[in-house]
């Protein structure tokens, strides 16, 4: 009995242990648990110290460890090695904090927060529905044959229509090939939409891409974009950035200049202080970049511009001197080429008459419309300050559109052209006055080069209203046989037979473009084709890799890829470098693949000025 009493008790002493023992674990962090208590101490005896009796921790506890004075593990008591390369504190002093960043790995690697990031998907400017074409259009296509086609356009196109039909074809928000990076995509469109001298849209295209993503190849054609619109600082964003892309002296004066603009004027006058004392880079590069840099605001003394002993002048001088609004010697203006002339009329810096002398050659070669150059002329007659003959030519403009006797309107848009060699460019400006004339017999004597000027604004149905009143076998029939939409059957044998006995064109260069365009619309007879040809010692059909591949492009209706080969093909500082064979493949190529209406301006374009 008392055993059993004994046991009952003992049960109940050990009770609350088990339920303890027995309790959930927490599933709060530890940081929220009870903390250990800390045992008191024990009072020590005098004759022999007792031992210790470890304290039970609690359930759950975790043990603490403190680490004795003096250990050797302690990682805060090892000698630190400082490394060689550290600069002195002296140095560190002189650093600002650009390079302070960049030594101790603090700069940083993107300008755009991780969810403001943009794909590399679908880069350009132009959407399938703003008149670009299809994004997937070249991601299929071997890279190699995209990367020979643009790295292997280097030359103006001949043609004005080729040019905006390529310039529509490099702004498409396209994806890359498969098989090729998209920024080396990116980088090969706006090269050569730079050199095309489409600064401003290459411009846009290099924007569409993050900085963080530049490589050097885009980050020198988005210089060259910058400098042709005189934009300079656009730069800046990838030039902090990414400033180890590049080691020139023409990337490290645009470093320079971005120092100043974001607010290390200091550290840009240093810099180019020192390239200039070193002659590391000509001397009136250093001396531009110095001025722009100190157009920032905190530059500290002035810098005088002399052209003394420059004998050239590149993008970079005529970029910051337009820019900055400084006085180019006319010995320098007029031995500049003309393809580097015609970028003036992007910079809204450049005055109007020389602008105005820039539009010639920017309408020939397509950069400008028809309706961006009435507006440049519109300004010049709105100015008083505008003297001279651009002063009159905006005069004689006016009187073209808005003159009341017909008469009056024909003599002005001839006048207009001028008769020189930039006659075809002012024909891009008279447009839409030649539109608007009333169709008449004898109005003029020969309305050729009004339908060609009607022509260059694709004006086609506005031309076509010309045609029951010209001769047959006449240029004026030449360009309405070619640029007529939905012409039904082929053109009369004896009206081109007669076209090419009157041919005066040097080799009959007219009349090759004729047949070839007329062959590539399908728009000629078989017989009268091999006839003709064989008339002009023509061949049409001999066959090369280029050739191949454009009518491959055209059969399988790419209008991208079609575009991209045409410019390839159509490259030459004039009409005379284009021939027959490569106008029939480009021109039935663009016509089997949709693009029909370029096609038939292209053809007319060519005849027009061939």
């Amino acid at each position: 009995m008392r055993r059993a009493t004994w046991l009952a008790g003992a049960a109940l002493v050990l009770t609350p242990a088990l339920a303890l023992a027995g309790s959930p674990e927490s599933l709060l962090p530890p940081i929220f648990d009870n903390p250990t208590p800390t045992p008191a101490p024990r009072p020590s005896a005098t004759a022999r110290p007792a031992a210790p009796v470890p304290a039970a921790p609690l359930p759950g506890a975790t043990p603490v460890i403190q680490q004795l004075p003096g250990d050797a593990t302690d990682p805060n008591l090892l000698p630190t090695v400082v490394p060689k390369s550290l600069p002195s504190i002296a140095e560190l002093e002189k650093m600002d904090s650009g390079e302070l960043d960049e030594l101790f790995g603090l700069k940083p690697k993107y300008d755009i927060p991780p969810g403001a990031r943009r794909s590399l998907e679908q880069v350009g400017v132009l959407g399938a529905g703003e008149g670009g074409f299809a994004p997937g259009s070249l991601s299929a296509q071997p890279a190699a044959l995209v990367r020979a086609a643009l790295a292997g356009t280097k030359g103006p196109i001949v043609s004005r229509w080729g040019h905006i039909l390529l310039r529509r074809a490099l702004a498409s928000r396209l994806d890359a090939p498969d098989d090729m990076d998209p920024v080396e995509f990116a980088a090969l469109r706006a090269t050569v939409l730079n050199r095309m001298g489409e600064g401003a849209v290459s411009r846009r295209l290099v924007q569409d891409v993050d900085s963080a993503n530049y490589d050097e190849k885009l980050a020198s054609a988005a210089l060259d974009a910058y400098l042709q619109t005189g934009d300079l600082v656009g730069m800046c964003p990838v030039a902090e950035l990414k400033g180890g892309l590049r080691e020139d002296d023409e990337w490290l004066m645009v470093r320079a200049i971005c120092d100043a603009f974001g607010g290390e004027s200091r550290t840009a006058e240093r810099d180019l202080g020192r390239m200039l004392s070193r002659g590391t880079a000509p001397r009136i590069d250093v001396l531009l970049a110095q001025r722009f840099a100190g157009a920032a605001g905190e530059g500290r003394r002035a810098v005088n511009i002399e052209w003394d002993g420059v004998d050239e002048l590149t993008p970079w001088r005529l970029s910051l001197s337009r820019a900055l609004g400084i006085e180019i010697p006319d010995s320098l203006l007029n031995g500049a080429s003309s393809r580097l002339m015609r970028g003036n009329v992007l910079i809204p810096a450049v005055p109007l008459d020389q602008r105005a002398a820039a539009a010639d050659r920017a309408g020939k070669d397509g950069i400008l419309s028809s309706r961006a150059m009435i507006d440049l002329y519109s300004q010049i007659f709105a100015d008083d300050d505008v003297t001279g003959d651009v002063k009159d030519r905006s005069n004689t403009l006016r009187t073209a559109y808005v003159a009341a006797a017909p008469a009056d309107r024909v003599a002005a848009i001839e006048a207009v052209w001028g008769g020189g060699e930039d006659q075809y460019g002012r024909q891009v400006l008279t447009a839409y006055a030649a539109a608007r004339l009333p169709v008449e017999r004898d109005l003029m004597s020969d309305p050729s080069p009004f339908i060609a000027s009607m022509l260059t604004a694709g004006l086609d149905r506005n031309a076509m209203r010309w045609g029951p009143l010209v001769n047959e076998g006449s240029q004026a029939w030449a360009l309405l046989a070619l640029a007529q939409p939905n012409r039904q059957g082929t053109v009369s044998s004896g009206a081109l037979s007669e076209f090419i006995d009157n041919d005066k064109s040097i080799d009959q260069r007219k009349s090759r473009f004729l047949v070839a365009g007329l062959a590539g619309l399908g728009r000629i007879d078989s017989g009268d084709l091999s006839s003709e040809a064989g008339r002009l010692d023509l061949s049409l059909d001999r066959a090369s890799k280029w050739s191949d591949a454009i009518d491959k492009a055209g059969e399988y209706r790419n209008p991208a890829l079609v575009a991209l080969l045409a410019g390839l093909g159509m490259q030459g500082s004039g009409w005379d470098k284009m021939t027959a064979r490569h106008l029939f493949h480009i021109v039935r190529a663009l016509d089997r693949a949709g693009l029909g209406a370029e096609a038939r301006m292209i053809a007319a374009e060519a005849v027009a000025r061939g």
